[in-house]
């Protein structure tokens, strides 16, 4: 039996609309189901960065949310390195403010790849039982060999000393890029320099190996088969510490620490 064209096209129309609505509905009744998850495992890699996690392990919610007790999120203003007080670090959406022009700007010429910076960042800080700040976890992320990577960099208290690295977000070559997410790799971080004496970022990813924290702290093991990727690694730290990433947020902390009494001055006078 053959039906009329006018009927194959109403039918054909009846089935794309029904389509559409049982996966639009779909994606409304996950989506917030997505943003727990999403949430989830940016706070499972901040814990890994942390050295609060193990290689691989991927605590569940209720382990996570015990273990970042001790962590408060906290938003700052990339060029004066103040905290932004008026935000609500909970909501604060990075991504979403570097792609909005009017809480962003063209990044300055860079080698990590970074087209448009955020005015405003999300930082993650860890204090000790006595309420003295124990370690910094940073967002970082760059260009690789084949797509951006999306990271965390943990610093000690000594905002100076490396405590760990971790990315959660990329599409570089198993086996050869990908290792920046093999666990041996990232072992090889932790006790290495940030920055150098002059308070330039100084760390980054050679060619090869590298020697011991102790003897060679500016230098990571390179990634074989994957010279570009290593590279991208190292320009995309190198931004993220530096005067137009986290770098003013880090020296105001610096300054802090030496000069409690000057920082309670600068609050009044707000």
């Amino acid at each position: 039996m053959q039906h009329k064209t006018s009927y194959i096209i109403f039918f054909a129309t009846a089935i794309c609309i029904v389509c559409a609505i049982v996966v639009s509905s779909s994606a409304v009744a996950l989506k917030e189901r997505q943003d727990a998850n999403a949430l989830l495992d940016k706070q499972q890699n901040v814990l890994l960065a942390a050295g609060l996690a193990e290689p691989g392990e991927k605590p569940p919610a209720e382990v996570v949310a015990e273990r970042f007790k001790s962590i408060q999120a906290v938003v700052v203003d990339l060029q004066s390195g103040d905290l932004a007080e008026d935000v609500d670090a909970q909501t604060f959406d990075q991504q979403k403010m570097k792609k909005d022009p009017q809480h962003s700007r063209m990044a300055p010429a860079n080698s990590a790849g970074i087209s448009r910076l955020p005015n405003r960042a999300l930082v993650y800080q860890k204090f000790d039982t006595d309420g003295k700040l124990e370690l910094l976890i940073l967002p970082i992320e760059g260009k690789g060999l084949w797509s951006t990577l999306y990271g965390f960099l943990a610093i000690d208290s000594d905002l100076n000393t490396i405590r760990g690295i971790t990315f959660y977000e990329h599409k570089e070559t198993p086996g050869l890029g990908g290792e920046v997410d093999n666990p041996k790799w990232k072992a090889l971080w932790p006790g290495r320099k940030a920055y150098g004496e002059d308070g330039t970022p100084q760390i980054k990813v050679i060619k090869g190996r590298a020697g011991n924290p102790e003897s060679d702290p500016y230098r990571v093991d390179g990634l074989s088969g994957a010279t570009l990727t290593a590279r991208g690694v190292s320009h995309l730290v190198r931004f993220w510490l530096g005067e137009n990433g986290f770098g003013p947020y880090i020296e105001k902390l610096r300054r802090q620490e030496t000069n409690p009494q000057d920082d309670a001055q600068d609050k009044e006078a707000v």
